[in-house]
């Protein structure tokens, strides 16, 4: 979906974004959000259809005549259908009676095929949807059918109970999943607060399992919550700051998802989010790192910093500053060519380096290959041991590439230790730079690599050879996702997001796997 952007108040020419899955309008109490998102649905049309928990929650004599709406819906099968209630008081229960509604139509479409001689398989109602994506949020509750009505039901009730008794946090859940669901095709479906009555502990996994409901919409969010800004994949950002009643326009910044330049002019907004801040390497906008990280670490906020020394500064930085702002923060870099010491040192300044060279190769750690080949329907063991035999034969053709590189680092890192001290004159100097190759000996040391390296691939020690093979091509060039039946390395990429997203038991598995990689237990986070 292409977005027109409003009227800005310095006369430049307002935007056009394009093809955008999840817009979030961002900005202070009083700075225009609401006018600016109205000024979105104005030009999105016969596309626009509306979700406010708060609006839908409580009485209000006001019945959106927006067509696709909930209250349209609503009026327009109540008045056409007679077992069905026109008095609801509130959107939420309009949404109840609508579901309760298509359920009864499809039933009633199922017996008549039946008592035609058919053989219909059981109909897939909207209310199966919503019932069972409810209770993974809430796994104690229940949604039950009884005589005609919507009873619910919970570890602490003694029987079923009516959606009265519900928290508001409960409601609004049902309400949000439920409403998409009759969100025209196509729609651009505009948020009100995303995070009203909800606890911070289920708002990301929440949002991410109802946009993958309907990936033919787009969202727009309108919030002042730099938190849940900063939670959403493949997003773009409107940081709104003024608006000018006369001329009708405003001051507003589009930043891409949430870059280094914007967090840092909302650093006190991100500090307010009170959540531990995880920096990682690679750009906001197009880096794996930005799309991966916070699925797996979702109580962190992420921020994508550019290269591994500024990820490992911001975090020293960040932590010095821990009796202003009493906020935790960690950082993740590659493991690169990195020396166990070396690792060492950077965990223990909180900064997380995973057991695997780089990015690329988590996705060819055997727990998340298995999960992907299950879930695509292939053997898993076949589709694992084809992958691990690629991977080693490829290691295998560039052992001694890979050795060099690896004395190359290790050299420049020894030199850089040894030349950084005091000497009394420039001959000293001259002399211990002659020394520093018999010091160093490169060529022991490369020697000693490829020794390592060749027993990596006598034992077949797959999990090794992810530690020190630096090699991008490598996930395309292993063929995983052919075997996964998936049609290229984006494709299988894609897939581990999607079931990170949906935040179900394949989605624990291959959390389970990542951390794994980065030495993190159940008791160390």
């Amino acid at each position: 979906m292409n977005i027109q952007l409003p009227k800005r108040i310095d006369g430049g020419e307002p935007a056009v974004l394009q093809s955008v899955r999840q817009l979030t309008v961002i900005g202070a109490n009083g700075a225009g959000k609401t006018r600016f998102s109205r000024s979105l649905m104005q030009d999105c049309g016969e596309k626009t259809f509306c979700v406010s928990a708060l609006k839908a929650l409580f009485p209000s004599g006001e019945r959106n005549p927006m067509p696709g709406s909930i209250n349209s819906l609503f009026e327009e099968k109540s008045s056409t259908t007679h077992f069905m209630k026109d008095d609801a008081p509130t959107e939420f229960d309009r949404l109840m009676f609508l579901l309760l509604h298509d359920e009864f139509i499809d039933m009633l479409k199922f017996k008549a095929e039946v008592l035609t001689g058919g053989n219909p398989a059981v109909p897939h109602t909207k209310l199966d949807v919503v019932a069972r994506r409810w209770e993974e949020v809430f796994p104690k509750n229940h949604l039950l059918r009884a005589s005609g009505k919507l009873l619910f039901s919970n570890e602490s009730a003694d029987e079923p109970f009516a959606a009265l008794r519900l928290s508001d946090g409960e409601k609004a859940v049902l309400y949000y999943i439920g409403s998409v669901l009759y969100a025209p095709e196509n729609a651009v479906i505009f948020v009100d607060d995303p995070e009203m009555f909800l606890h911070n502990s289920i708002m990301q996994a929440l949002w991410n399992v109802i946009e993958s409901m309907r990936p033919d919409c787009t969202f727009i969010y309108n919030t002042h919550d730099v938190g849940f800004a900063s939670s959403r994949i493949d997003n773009i950002c409107v940081w709104v700051r003024n608006f000018d009643a006369v001329s009708v326009a405003w001051d507003y910044e589009v930043v891409d998802k949430m870059s280094t330049d914007f967090s840092d002019r909302l650093m006190l907004d991100l500090l307010g989010s009170r959540k531990p801040v995880l920096f990682v390497e690679g750009d906001d906008t197009h880096s794996l790192d930005s799309r991966f990280y916070p699925l797996i670490f979702t109580e962190y906020t992420v921020k994508p910093l550019g290269s591994c020394n500024k990820v490992i500064e911001s975090t020293r930085a960040f932590n010095d500053l821990r009796t202003f702002h009493h906020l935790d923060s960690h950082g993740i870099v590659d493991r690169d060519r990195r020396e166990d010491k070396e690792v060492e040192y950077l965990r223990f300044k909180n900064i997380l380096v995973p057991n695997v060279a780089e990015i690329e190769n988590i996705f060819m750690l055997e727990g998340i290959i298995r999960t992907v080949a299950v879930r695509m329907k292939r053997n898993p063991d076949r589709v694992f041991f084809a992958v691990r035999d690629a991977v080693m034969l490829k290691f295998g053709e560039q052992l001694k590439a890979q050795a060099l590189q690896h004395v190359r680092h290790r050299v420049k890192r020894k030199v850089e230790v040894r030349i950084d001290r005091r000497f009394r004159n420039i001959s000293a100097l001259e002399e211990h730079i002659t020394d520093l190759v018999n010091e160093i000996n490169p060529r022991g040391m490369y020697e000693a690599i490829c020794r390592q390296f060749h027993e990596f691939i006598r034992t077949n020690d797959y999990a090794s050879v992810l530690k020190v093979f630096n090699e991008k091509a490598m996930l395309g060039d292993c063929n995983v996702a052919k075997l996964c039946n998936l049609r290229s390395k984006e494709e299988y990429i894609t897939c581990v997001l999607n079931i990170l997203k949906e935040d179900g038991p394949d989605a624990g598995k291959i959390r389970d796997a990542v951390k794994r990689c980065f030495g993190i237990t159940d008791d160390k986070n």
